[in-house]
C-alpha cells in the first residue's frame, strides 16, 4: 500500500474557540489514537490535497514534532457551506494488528451482458476489509468478464487473500441490466426462433 508524509505540530487541548483560531490560521485539529496514548495536532490544510482529494488510499507517516506513528485516515469533517476541512481524525495501526479500511474496487473485464446490448451499473466503489497493513492492497479487482444480461455479483461471491471482507455478502457489487435496445433485440429473436 502507498504512503503518505503529514507533519504536524502538537497543541493544546481546548474548545471551540481555540480550533477557530487554530482554522483562521489556515490549520486543522487533528487527533491520533488507538495507541498508547492520544495525540492532539494541528496540520496546514494545504497540506491534505494529495491525500484527502484522490481515490487512493493510504498509510499515513505522522510526524508530530519528532514523535512518528503509522497511521490511517479515520474520520474527516468538512465545513457544510466553504468545503474547508474542519477535523481530521487517524488511527494509528501496528504491523502485527489488523486495520479496518475502505479499499477502492477497479472493475475488470469486459462483461458478456454488456456484449449484448446491456448496461453496467457499478453499484460499489468502495469496501471494507480488515486486514494487516502488509496486506493492505491499493485497489481490489471485480472481474465482470462472466457477468450476464440481468446478472450481478454481490459481496459474498468476491474472495481476497488474507483479508476479511466486512461488507453485507447481499450487497450487490456491480449488474448488468437489460436496455430497451437489449430487451427489443431478446424479443426479435425469441420471435425468429418461434416461425
Amino acid at each position: 500500500m502507498q504512503t503518505f508524509d503529514i507533519n504536524g505540530t502538537k497543541r493544546e487541548i481546548g474548545g471551540k474557540k481555540l480550533a477557530k483560531q487554530l482554522r483562521r490560521e489556515g490549520l486543522v485539529p487533528c487527533v491520533v489514537y488507538g495507541g498508547k496514548d492520544e495525540i492532539v495536532f494541528s496540520v496546514p490544510e494545504k497540506d491534505f490535497k494529495g491525500l484527502i482529494y484522490t481515490p487512493n488510499i493510504y498509510i499515513v507517516n505522522l510526524n508530530v514534532d519528532g514523535a512518528t506513528k503509522k497511521a490511517v485516515l479515520k474520520d474527516i469533517q468538512f465545513h457544510p457551506i466553504s468545503g474547508n476541512i474542519l477535523h481530521v481524525d487517524f488511527q494509528e495501526i501496528f504491523d502485527d494488528k489488523p486495520v479496518t479500511i475502505g479499499v477502492p474496487l477497479k472493475i475488470v473485464g469486459n462483461s458478456e451482458g454488456v456484449k449484448a446490448g446491456g448496461k453496467l451499473q457499478v453499484e460499489m466503489r468502495k469496501l471494507n476489509v480488515k486486514g494487516l497493513p502488509a496486506n493492505l492492497p491499493d485497489i481490489l479487482e471485480v472481474d465482470i468478464t462472466n457477468l450476464g444480461l440481468g446478472q450481478v455479483i454481490k459481496v459474498g461471491s468476491l474472495h481476497y487473500d488474507n483479508l476479511e471482507i466486512l461488507n453485507a455478502k447481499s450487497t450487490v457489487v456491480a449488474a448488468v441490466k437489460m436496455t430497451r435496445a437489449a430487451v427489443s433485440a431478446a424479443k426479435a429473436e425469441a420471435a425468429a426462433t418461434k416461425k
